[in-house]
Order: structure tokens, then sequence, then C-alpha cells
């Protein structure tokens, strides 16, 4: 057995049964020795930075580890990006990167780049296998670091020698699957009792309580113990961007997301609350807007696993290291209920008056409606994937997302090409169930290529681009704060229809909101990719918007 083999062999034991990624000549061993494993699917997608995404879109979807492999050079370079978006959002990756072999390292070989001192702010902890005896410890150690605590991207830099290195007898043993021993890192936190009771108190005594739940609130069952927690003492609960679909969108306490274009009601709310339950929040610019004005009267109370992550951002009354999981469960028949009528009120009438916000009358389609009308098609149960910009918030806005790990977006990088990989990643994970692409003209040209791989695969997978031919989120900042000096933002399409149908998928193009109720539902009833054009009005804007640096207070509601 070489180390290409005994790579093999570890993964099928971590269980994992799909790898996406692409060859070269650094990773031809582990290509050799996929050859002969029939227990591990290799998606082969048409950019590194695609096989990154799409096992990123695999693990936000099934909550397990996504295993991504690449070559050397170029490979390993474009998969930074897809790196750097898994780790600002927390995604549990394995990255297996070729490399030449270690004798030619630091000689400008061919294909030669030092991945590993590349990405060593972009991973949670990274290595470079220089002899084979490391080899099992390495990978063990790596899903274990990818996958505990605080999850995040993990990258194993591969010599070419070293896969082809032949494996001493003894080498890999039961022992050696053993719980890692890895210095100063310690991923799981037990809370305190004396917190537990600080927490209880401060909200048992709050006339104006708000549960604020982010990305830390996915994992595990915890978007189940929110919900049972925020109806047993009815607390209005508020989502940011990557906290969407661990609470139900549609629940009568479910306030919408906060932040930079969070909801009337949502902000408001977050803005005047008394004590503030902070449950796997970083509290990003996005979210806090004038870090100063947010949330300035409240007792804040701060859960998240990762103990940096406490007080960085905003100053915090209560922090608390651990999962936010363990905090509901121990915090669960420890709050006594209280009065609250008049804060009720109080959200209530937020609510009705973002309600009464009318759209004007337009000719083409409005996204809000499109995204309404793929809301009622899937009957709120797909999994949707977006891109960034205008699209992305529109659907975080206006879709009902009812399960958790069914909203798969770039919070923290914000990178555009990412749904259409994403997309797939998931539907390779979850094949009979719908996952639909929601993008933009501009972002889908980023990563279009990867339509050749769901079709190869036959994925079911939808791809809604709205097209209105512009970079959107660029030309509404431009118009509202740059004076309408529209610079660089106008941009040219293909004919989406006639480019799916090149690549043997099927193409539709919708101009009015009957046209859209139909092709939406052709197209959940089609096998294969299909791709879905909608002409929407070109200057169609984002609202609410906080401006730059502002408090979350000032939205420009229209």
């Amino acid at each position: 057995m070489n180390g290409a083999q005994l790579l093999i062999q570890m993964l099928i034991e971590k269980d994992v049964e799909t790898i996406f990624g692409y060859p070269g000549g650094a990773v031809l061993p582990l290509y050799d020795a996929l050859y002969d494993c029939d227990r591990i699917q290799h998606i082969l997608v048409r950019h590194e930075q695609a096989a990154v995404h799409a096992a990123d879109g695999y693990a936000r979807a099934t909550g397990l580890t996504g295993v991504a492999l690449v070559t050397s050079g170029p490979g390993a370079t474009n998969a930074v990006t897809g790196i750097a978006t898994a780790f600002m959002d927390s995604v549990p990756l394995v990255v297996f990167t070729g490399q030449v072999s270690t004798e030619l390292i630091g000689l400008d070989s061919f294909q030669e780049v030092d991945i590993y001192g590349m990405t060593m702010p972009i991973t949670k902890h990274n290595y470079i296998v220089r002899e084979i005896a490391d080899l099992p410890r390495i990978i063990h150690e790596a899903f274990y670091v990818a996958a505990t605590g605080r999850p995040g991207p993990v990258l194993i830099d591969l010599p070419k020698n070293v896969m082809n290195a032949e494996v001493p007898d003894n080498l890999y043993t039961a022992e050696t699957m053993n719980l890692p021993y890895i210095r100063g890192y310690q991923p799981d936190h037990s809370i305190a009792q004396t917190d537990i009771q600080l927490a209880a108190e401060q909200l048992s005594r709050a006339k104006r309580p708000l549960v604020l739940i982010g990305g830390g609130c996915i994992p595990d069952n915890t978007p189940e113990l929110v919900r049972v927690f925020a109806e047993r003492y009815h607390l209005p609960v508020a989502s940011t961007l990557m906290g969407l679909g661990a609470f139900p969108s549609g629940h009568p306490l479910h306030l919408g997301m906060v932040g930079m274009h969070g909801s009337v009601a949502a902000n408001r709310a977050l803005q005047s609350a008394d004590v503030v339950l902070c449950l796997g929040v970083r509290f990003s610019d996005r979210v806090t807007g004038n870090r100063k004005a947010f949330s300035p009267d409240s007792f804040k109370i701060q859960v998240d696993i990762d103990t940096s992550e406490l007080n960085k951002n905003i100053h915090i009354d209560l922090a608390i290291t651990g999962s936010c999981g363990e905090m509901l469960e121990r915090l669960t028949g420890n709050v006594h209920t209280a009065e609250r009528m008049d804060w009720e009120r109080q959200i209530q009438d937020w609510r009705s008056r973002s309600a009464k916000v009318k759209r004007k009358a337009e000719q083409k389609l409005a996204p809000q409606d499109v995204i309404a009308c793929l809301q009622n098609a899937s009957a709120g149960d797909a999994i949707i994937a977006t891109d960034v910009g205008q699209h992305q918030i529109w659907t975080a806005r206006h879709y009902q997302f009812t399960r958790p790990r069914s909203f798969l977006t770039s919070g923290g990088l914000g990178t555009m090409g990412f749904g259409l990989p994403a997309a797939i990643g998931a539907a390779v994970a979850y094949p009979d169930r719908p996952v639909v692409c929601i993008t933009g003209d501009g972002s889908i040209q980023m990563n279009m290529q990867e339509m050749m791989t769901a079709v190869d695969l036959g994925l079911n997978v939808k791809v809604a681009i709205f097209k209105n031919g512009y970079l959107g989120m660029v030309r509404q900042w431009q118009q509202l704060f740059l004076g309408k000096r529209y610079s660089s933002v106008k941009i040219s399409s293909p004919d989406f229809v006639a480019l799916a149908k090149s690549f043997g998928a099927h193409g539709f193009r919708a101009r009015t909101m009957d046209e859209a109720e139909q092709m939406i539902d052709l197209a959940l009833h089609t096998d294969g990719l299909v791709i879905m054009e909608f002409d929407i009005t070109e200057e169609t804007n984002v609202y609410p918007i906080v401006p730059p640096g502002s408090s979350n207070q000032d939205m420009i509601v229209e």
C-alpha cells in the first residue's frame, strides 16, 4: 500500500462518500487510488473554486464535513476563494491540495506554490505532510478539528512523493483512530451554572426581550430548542443572514432578518430591546451598523462556542462560552414569564407599518413576486442556494424557510459564483429534494461552466436567474450614495435559454408574472438541470437599507 491508497482507506473509514475535485499532475497518485475505489463518489467539476464551493454546499446542507481535492499550483490557488468563503461562515471542510515532491519544494518547481503559507489566515488549521509516518495522525486530526467546536476548513498539502511512498508495516492501526490530543485545542466548553442563573434572571426581569439567532444555532437539534424556548416564553426572535432557517421564517414570533437589509420590525425591536439573548452571533458590521449605536439600552447576553468572538465587536454584559444548544437546554425551565403586552403591541405596530409599504406597479417582473412564486411552488421545502447581491437579500427577506440547512449563501465573504456549485453539492447529498439556485445575471457568469457538471450528473437543480442588466447591488449603492454615477455596472449577458440548451439542459424565459408561474411549475416538474431566466425591472432596489456607518435605526425604507 502506498500513501495515496492509505489516504483513500482512511477517508472510507471516516465515512466520506463524496469528494469534489479536479485532477492534475501532483495528485495523480490519489486519482489512481480512486480508480479502484467503489466506496467514494468523485464529482468532477470544471473549476477548482467550484469544487470547494460544492463541498461547502454539501457540508452546509448535511452538517457533515465536505471534502475537496485539487492539484498543486493553480489548482490550489483557485481553491483559495472557496476556502475563505467556508472559513468566514464556519463550514467544516477538509481540502486536499497536491504539492510537488518534498525535494522540489522551495525551488520554484513546476506548479509549486506555498499553499500552506497562503491559507494560514483563512483556515481553522492546515498541514503539510512531509513524512508518510505523519499521514494517519494528520488525517485523523484534520477531520476532528474541522467538525468540532466552531467548525471550519482544514487544508492538507500532499507532496507527490509522500503519496507514492510505501506504507511501513504497523504504521496504521486501530490505536491511531483514538480521539486525538492537540495541545491547546479545547473545542468543548461546559457553561457554568452561575452564567445560566444570571441569564435567566435578566430574561425574567425583561420588559422588552429579544432572542437574536445566528449561524451558531444551525447545528444539531439547536433549531428545535430555539423554537421550544421561544414558544414557551413567548419571546420574539430575529435572525442574522446566517441564522435564517434555524427558526421558521413564517412563525408568528419571527421578526425577520436584522442589519443592513433587515426588516423594519427586527431592526426596531433590536434597537429598542432591554435584554437581548444573542445565540451564535458574531456581530459583523452588516448586522450592527454603527457599533456605538447598536442596541444601546439593552443588556446583551452573548453565547458562542468560540471564546474569541465574545466582546470582539460589541460590548457584552454577560459573555458565555459554550454551545447554543446547551445554553437553551439548561435555560429552559429557569426563566419566569412576565406580562409584556406593551412590547407585543409595539412589535405588531412595526410589523404593520412595514407591511403597508407598497411597490410601484412595474411592467416587468418584480423579484419579490418571483421569490413568492418559488416559495409557493416548492411549498417552502426546497434547499435554496444563492449567489451574492440583490437577489440574495430578496431571497433572505421573502422566502419562508421552514427547515434548518435549507438556505445556502455566502454571508461573511460575499462570494459571487458560490450559488450554482453550492446547489450542486446539496443536490448530490439530497438527489430527491428540490434544490433551487437563485442568482443574478452577474453572479451566474462567475461559475456558469458548472452547468456541465450538473448535466453530467443528472442533478435536479433549478437555476433562477434574475436578469436586470446590472451588477444590481453595486448600482444601487452608486445610485443612493454616489449621485447615480454608474461606473462599470452595466453588464451584458448571453442568451441563457440558448446557453442552457447548448449544455444539454432545459432553458425557459419569463417576462410576465403569468409566464413566471407557468415556468416555475414546469421547471419543478422537469427532470435535470433547468435554467429559468426572469426579465426583471432594471433599477429595482433592495429595501430597507441602512446606509454604511449609520445606525440600524436609520433605515431607508423606500
